[in-house]
Parts: C-alpha cells; structure tokens; sequence
C-alpha cells in the first residue's frame, strides 16, 4: 500500500482499524514542523526529544481512545498538542520561554547579508539578536502568527485552525506585528528589513 498517497484523514482512519504502519507514515509527514515548533521554544534537544515523544504519545492514546475528531485538521491538532505540552513543561520550571529558533531561526528572509569577513557577521548577528528582541516584545498572539508564518511555513489558514480564530484574525495579527516590529526598527535606527 502506497502510504505517502494518502491524507492524513485516511491514514488516521487506517491507524484506528489496525495498520500501525499509517502511524509511522503520519510522524514521518509531520515530524519535522512539529519537532522544529518545540525546539524553537525550549531551545534544549533533551528537553525537545522529550516533548516530541509525549506529543506523538498523546496522539496515539488519543487516536486507540476514538477520541479524535475529524475536521481535515490533524497537524494543527498535533502542534496545539506539542503547544500544550511546552506550556506544561514551562509551568513546571514556573517561567515563560523566550522565542528562540537558534541560528536557523531567521524570521526575515529578505535581510540578504554576505557570508563575508568578521565585521558583516557580527553585524548579521547583532541584527538576529534585535530581532529577537523586538520579536519578545510583541504580544503572544502576534509573535505566534510571526513564527508560525515565518518559521513552520504554515498558511494562514492552517494558523487560523491551529489558534482558532478566523483568517482574518490571523491576517490581522501578522498585519499589526509588522506594523508593531516596524516601529521598532524606526526607534532603534536600525536596517529597514521589512519595508
């Protein structure tokens, strides 16, 4: 049976009737977004490989319960998960993460700097460093749509299921922390990256 020909709906259902292959075929599709959304916010591999296992955990108690519900939405099921789970692992720690993705993490592809001497990547590396900053200063449901956009290549639509919210909400919000990191940039003088 060709597995990577079939939607997460039918795999899901094939899961549930028995064909543990559908669930390997599933983690394979979705690992890496969901792997990549739990590393940029806890920033420790132990602690990321951990949150990974206790999602897919809590995916399959879920699925062998019946308890899924099928609305096409299975990834932003898996990350709200993952999402949880973070949140769960923050509160045992009593604080809050700061948005990090490491040195991948780069939420404005259009800032182009060479690859050249010392000096350019201390100063692509002060300018990761402001936008990091400025990023934390966002209201959560702002900085949420920038790394879900920007970082997991997520469509809105796909955010707009993951937060529940409407499209336009979502648009909304990638509109106004734009607008917001904009402001900043203004303030500190910096490169205008997002013009």
């Amino acid at each position: 049976m060709r597995y990577d020909q079939k939607n997460d709906q039918e795999l899901v259902d094939l899961y549930i009737a028995g064909d543990e292959n559908c669930l390997k075929e599933l983690i394979n599709r979705h690992q890496k977004r969901v792997y990549s959304y739990i590393m940029m916010v806890v920033r420790d591999r132990h602690i990321a490989d951990d949150i990974f296992q206790d999602t897919f955990i809590k995916v399959i108690q879920t699925l062998k319960r019946g308890s899924y519900n099928d609305e096409g939405k299975f990834l932003p099921w898996v990350l709200r998960i993952s999402h949880n789970l973070v949140i769960d692992h923050f509160r045992r720690l009593k604080k809050m993460p700061m948005v990090d993705g490491g040195e991948e993490f780069d939420i404005f592809s259009v800032l182009v700097m060479r690859q050249g001497n010392v000096e350019d990547r201390l100063v692509k590396g002060q300018i990761r460093s402001d936008l990091r900053i400025m990023l934390e200063k966002l209201p959560q449901e702002q900085r949420e749509v920038i790394v879900m956009r920007h970082y997991l290549d997520m469509s809105f639509k796909e955010i707009a299921d993951y937060t529940n919210v409407s499209i336009n909400t979502a648009l909304g919000r990638m509109r106004y922390a734009l607008i917001n990191l904009r402001k900043m940039i203004d303030k500190k003088e910096m490169i205008p990256v997002i013009r």
